[in-house]
């Protein structure tokens, strides 16, 4: 493969501003990720002293290889709802290494609503375990919980999506024989009893982990018996009499200790063997990303700069160069794994959209994984693009990339607009993992456009009441639009509301996709097979 010969100059004014603004942004994200991590109100922290209990990233460290890499997920989840009072929704996910082996964790915060589930809290939930399932990794639970947060209860309890779904996923799992292993530090109650006895393995600690379907107050309520917690679910009931646990523990870093000797005895997977070779660095700094990255979400730039500064030795694989220009597609590594990578270069055209069924096609016959790096406002629209067949065309794309058997990996390195998003494989689409860079922007559309569209649906209907809208007054229309979609479509909202798995730092990309890449050779490569292509 032909390295990349990379045109930025990293003097210009122009890399100084951008790399000055995405250092800014940068520093803001960092600051906000340390804050979810580590900053609580001191009468939370002491609360959990007095119970005896170490804090969520304590319990982290015991149980995570000395020196080893940790993906944490959606760290910035709920930021932008409870009235910012859920940092990190209440979860730490992730994936990391334990006894050697993949796993995903999946920890209740404790210092956080005594580690309650709130809405997105179970999304969260959710998406850990069908992270779990897609890749076949072990889950480790760290179970700490009150429960559901009831006030919310609706928003939480009922529909397809919503808590049952995170018991639903550990039954695959075990179908799978996938394994799971529950550490209960803390209370289980309601459903979340539901955690450790669909856990494989279960370690219980003496003391302050208890199993309950209702607590004490509960218990009180409907039955009149007064109970303790510990005479209700505690570790010896459990351990000697109900056998809803497997192991005691005297002390949480005992109960840790076990969880990894668990872990150490699980069968190790088989990868699928794919064509892998010795990783390398890129020939460019990754830091110069942040001088690369405009300013401005409608600023054009050159993926290809992306890509160089991504994957190994700059080297990259163009196919079709001088076709469908507006996506760059082609072949390269990442930490030795092979990779077919599809980048917008612009609005995507018939021919860039058929270029892109090809190639997806390609690599799922060739068995190579891919990766989408979007900076997408969607497909060409207007007259003489419907004629020649834009919206079978981008069909197309979107059906190959539907139907691929391959893993798929995106990132949204800036914007993610329209149907572009779907062609380019967004959340809706299944990718291993999504990711999104701080200054990304998604939505149906660009709010410019949005309060044009609907500024201009409102002057004609009232036109046709014989009413005219002056300059004010149409701005009065257009601004709060404008507002509203620059909130919603922030990379803070879409990390909120989990539509990716977690902002990362440009220059973290690589080994995420690194990763990423090595959880889902632990899950076979299906044959390729599509639906019907509209020609």
């Amino acid at each position: 493969m032909r390295r990349i010969q990379s045109n930025v100059d990293t003097r210009s004014e122009t890399f100084l501003e951008n790399q000055r603004h995405n250092r800014r942004l940068i520093d803001e994200l960092r600051r906000r990720q340390e804050e979810v991590r580590f900053r609580r109100p001191q009468r939370d922290i002491d609360r959990l002293t007095r119970q005896k209990k170490l804090l969520v990233r304590d319990r982290l460290s015991l149980l995570l290889d000395p020196g080893t890499p940790f993906l944490e997920l959606s760290t910035l989840a709920a930021n932008m709802a409870y009235d910012g009072e859920v940092p990190g929704a209440g979860q730490v996910t992730g994936i990391g290494m334990v006894a050697g082996r993949e796993v995903v964790i999946r920890a209740d915060d404790a210092s956080v609503k005594g580690g309650a589930w709130y809405p997105l809290s179970v999304k969260k939930i959710v998406r850990a375990l069908d992270i779990a399932i897609e890749n076949r990794l072990p889950v480790v639970h760290i179970c700490d919980s009150a429960g559901g947060f009831l006030p919310l209860q609706a928003d939480l309890f009922a529909d397809r999506y919503y808590a049952g779904r995170m018991f639903r996923n550990q039954c695959a799992l075990s179908k799978m024989g996938v394994p799971q292993v529950a550490i209960v530090v803390g209370h289980c109650t309601a459903g979340g009893a539901y955690i450790p006895a669909l856990s494989e393995y279960s370690v219980i600690v003496r003391g302050t982990g208890a199993i309950f379907l209702g607590g004490p107050p509960l218990v009180k309520a409907a039955t009149g018996e007064v109970v303790t917690a510990d005479e209700l679910g505690g570790c010896d009931l459990h351990t000697q009499v109900s056998g809803t646990a497997d192991y005691p523990a005297a002390s949480e870093p005992e109960a840790i200790a076990i969880a990894r000797d668990v872990v150490a005895q699980l069968r190790r997977p088989t990868k699928t063997d794919i064509d892998t070779a010795d990783a390398e660095p890129p020939a460019y700094d990754p830091e110069e990303l942040y001088g690369i990255v405009p300013r401005e979400v409608k600023v054009q730039f050159d993926m290809r700069e992306i890509i160089a500064r991504l994957v190994d030795g700059s080297r990259f694989h163009e196919y079709q160069p001088a076709y469908g220009t507006t996506l760059v597609c082609g072949f390269a590594r990442i930490w030795g794994y092979p990779v077919g990578i599809l980048a917008n270069n612009g609005v995507l055209f018939n021919d860039s959209s058929l270029k892109g069924a090809h190639f997806i096609e390609l690599c799922n016959h060739n068995r190579t994984p891919l990766v989408f790096l979007q900076n997408i406002t969607g497909y060409m629209v207007g007259r003489e693009y419907e004629a020649r067949g834009i919206t079978k065309d981008g069909a197309k794309m979107i059906m190959a990339q539907t139907g691929s058997v391959v893993p798929k990996f995106t990132v949204i390195v800036n914007g993610s607009f329209g149907a572009g998003n779907y062609g380019m494989c967004g959340r809706a689409y299944d990718p291993r993992l999504l990711f999104m860079w701080p200054q990304g922007q998604i939505s149906v559309m660009g709010g410019e456009q949005a309060a044009g569209v609907l500024s201009e649906i409102k002057v004609r209907q009232l036109e046709r009441e014989g009413r005219s809208l002056g300059a004010e007054e149409i701005a009065a229309i257009r601004e709060p639009i404008v507002e509203e979609y620059t909130r919603r479509s922030s990379a803070y909202y879409s990390t909120s509301e989990l539509w990716d798995d977690g902002l990362l730092d440009p220059v973290d990309t690589r080994n995420a996709l690194a990763i990423a890449l090595s959880c889902s050779l632990n899950t076979p490569f299906a044959d390729p097979s599509y639906g019907v292509f509209r020609f």
